[in-house]
């Protein structure tokens, strides 16, 4: 028997029509044991969606992504440029792991995790069950004429999106530029920040787009992890699956008849009601199979064991599971992919921690002034140096000095010997090392410099040191 007798849906998707144009989807208000917990991890994740950016840890913004600045924070780590192949290596992480988690699970990520399907299941489609109603209710008042009920009701509805849609804009920005930033901008008015005005509005019209009419075609046409996802999924892979084996049988689906033995006739479980089609938020059919538009929700797994449990039929014929599972009766094995998986994740994140453990809280950089050859002042050789200083740290540096150590020499700050560095800072300036030439041995020296704040050494930081070849 073939598990899928007709594979011509994959040549159309649900939310575009045989002209080519927009077909908006109305799937059934969801219900169930697997909605009520993708309820609670969505509220949950939805608060700390919010609250990242205004949450602060050390005096740091727990996630802050500010690219024009090139600044960034990750669980309240502060990340610079000099720190970016640190950050580049926390995506680097996140990347595998999300990778390793579809290899087993599945596209379960964009179900449960992913902010724009949380959005859209978990707010937005719940405010338009509670303006339009259930899916009929929907579809009823899409096909009435424009009176006052369907004004009254799109209106608000849409008023209310735009609300959301602005609100949502202000957290996004609050990621991209501070929450300090923006409650400043928000105190100072609209008027004296006119470019974020304009940015806040980009961003609340693009959302707003999103959720009213793109909608799940971000996550059909747009996101490319859909794509990703039939690279990595392989028949052992536990997705949300129909189960064509018991659903299908010797004769096929067929629709309920309570007088019936359908052990006897044998047709399969599936009594053809299309609600887990009805009840999808993507517009497929799960019976057809593994699909790219299938992002794991569990709806259709509700759906059908309460048609199941209805007509006193065995739950489970939508379920997760493998292909291998429903069709082999194989159970799941951690395979060799997984397992290769598993153990990169496992050396990225070792060595992430390590490169978080070794970082340090204020960077020194001191390099010859370039173009500038040493200078001889009777039997001392100088350089020129340029140095700059990063505190990375929320406390302000008030007394900043350097110390040269292993040769002895004289090393003076033009302008002053020692300086600021204000918290999440920088400070440059111009500084001479004299060494006598008699204690140098070769044409290039590497020096070793120290930092201190006060007492409290805080820094090392090596530069060369250049001199004639011979001083004989």
């Amino acid at each position: 028997m073939s598990k899928v007798p007709n594979e011509a849906f994959r040549d159309t998707i649900g939310t575009i029509d045989t002209e080519g144009k927009r077909k908006f989807i109305f799937p059934k208000k969801p219900s169930g044991k697997f909605y009520d917990y993708r309820k609670w991890v969505s509220y949950f994740l939805l608060l700390i969606l919010v609250a990242n950016p205004f949450v602060k840890i050390n005096g740091n913004q727990f996630m802050l992504f500010n690219i024009l600045e090139r600044r960034f924070n990750i669980f309240g780590f502060p990340f610079w440029p000099q720190d970016f192949y640190i950050f580049v290596l926390f995506m680097i992480v996140g990347v595998v792991f999300v990778i390793l988690f579809t290899v087993i699970f599945g596209r379960i990520f964009c179900g449960w995790i992913c902010p724009q399907t949380i959005f859209l299941e978990m707010v937005f489609r719940r405010i338009e069950y509670w303006i339009e109603g259930d899916r009929g209710a929907q579809i009823r008042l899409q096909k009435q004429e424009w009176n006052a009920d369907k004004m009254r009701k799109k209106g608000l509805k849409w008023t209310l999106f735009l609300i959301i849609s602005f609100l949502i804009a202000n957290v996004f920005l609050a990621y991209l530029i501070g929450s300090d930033e923006l409650f400043q901008m928000i105190e100072d008015g609209p008027l004296n920040h006119i470019k974020t005005l304009i940015s806040l509005s980009i961003f609340t019209g693009v959302f707003y787009f999103i959720f009213v009419w793109f909608r799940e075609q971000v996550c059909i046409i747009a996101c490319p992890y859909g794509r990703l996802q039939g690279v990595l999924l392989d028949n052992k892979s536990i997705n949300v699956a129909y189960d064509f084996v018991r659903g299908e049988k010797e004769t096929g689906r067929a629709t309920f008849n309570k007088k019936e033995n359908r052990e006897e006739t044998g047709k399969g479980d599936c009594i053809d009601c299309k609600q887990c089609v009805n009840v999808c938020p993507t517009g497929i059919d799960i019976r057809n199979g593994t699909q790219l538009e299938c992002v794991n929700c569990t709806a259709c797994i509700d759906e059908c064991d309460t048609i199941m449990e209805s007509v006193g039929l065995p739950k489970g014929l939508i379920r997760y599971a493998s292909e291998d599972e429903i069709e082999k009766k194989a159970p799941f094995k951690f395979t060799a992919r997984m397992k290769g998986y598993t153990a990169i994740l496992a050396i990225l994140i070792g060595v992430l921690t390590g490169l978080l453990f070794l970082r340090n809280d204020v960077e020194a950089t001191i390099l010859r002034l370039p173009g500038q050859l040493f200078q001889h002042k009777g039997e001392n050789i100088s350089n020129v140096y340029t140095f700059k200083i990063i505190n990375k740290t929320n406390n302000n540096f008030e007394d900043i000095h350097f110390e040269l150590k292993g040769i002895k020499g004289k090393l003076d700050i033009v302008g002053k010997s020692k300086f600021k560095v204000p918290k999440q800072g920088m400070s440059s300036g111009t500084l001479f090392i004299e060494i006598n030439q008699y204690l140098l041995e070769s044409d290039k020296t590497k020096l070793l410099i120290e930092v201190y704040e006060g007492d409290k050494k805080v820094e090392t930081t090596t530069t060369t040191f250049l001199s004639p070849r011979s001083f004989d």
